[in-house]
């Protein structure tokens, strides 16, 4: 059952096989030009697009800064509550044992 099943074999057999005769390859008189790589253009910065980058990329650490004041408040407040659980808790056993 958990055995693999794996297809059968290819049994294709070509009618007539043909070896290559094995000449001697003529040597190239002249190497075979190499690509040219086209010309990269430089990256430039108006001052309109540097204002605009440094504008989004203050964006950005402030929200992400806000996700992660939200997320660290939200843990201090589950641990507040958690303690604050835990010491009424306390207080109701204690209770219960005294009288």
């Amino acid at each position: 059952m958990f055995t693999p099943k794996y297809p059968p074999p290819d049994t294709y057999t070509p009618a007539h096989h043909m070896v290559p005769e094995h000449t001697t390859a003529p040597v190239p008189a002249t190497p075979a030009p190499m690509p040219v790589a086209p010309a990269r253009t430089a990256v430039q910065l108006t001052p309109g697009s540097a204002v605009a980058l440094a504008a989004g990329g203050g964006a950005v650490v402030l929200v992400v800064g806000a996700v992660l004041v939200s997320m660290l408040l939200a843990v201090a407040i589950t641990a507040v509550s958690v303690a604050v659980c835990a010491v009424v808790l306390k207080s109701l056993i204690t209770h219960e044992r005294k009288h």
